[in-house]
């Protein structure tokens, strides 16, 4: 199980979930991606993502005027 992450911070819609897709493809089952956005959409975007892609989201929560999460693949 690996640990990767991503640091959207100043992205805007739809960015940050574009480099959540973009990075699953190279993620293997049991996977940690962990997220970091300050996106005011983030929180519902990587819900509705996770929801899509069948992926759980083990997380989120405020970090300092962002939002990071983990996802497990």
């Amino acid at each position: 199980m690996a640990v990767q992450t991503i640091d959207a911070k100043g992205l805007k819609c739809p960015q940050p979930t574009l480099k959540i897709t973009a990075m699953a493809v190279k993620m293997k089952p049991g996977d940690i991606l962990e997220v970091m956005a300050d996106c005011p959409t983030f929180e519902k975007d990587v819900r509705d993502w996770c929801t899509r892609s069948k992926k759980i989201l083990l997380w989120i929560r405020d970090e300092g005027g962002a939002k990071k999460c983990q996802i497990q693949f």
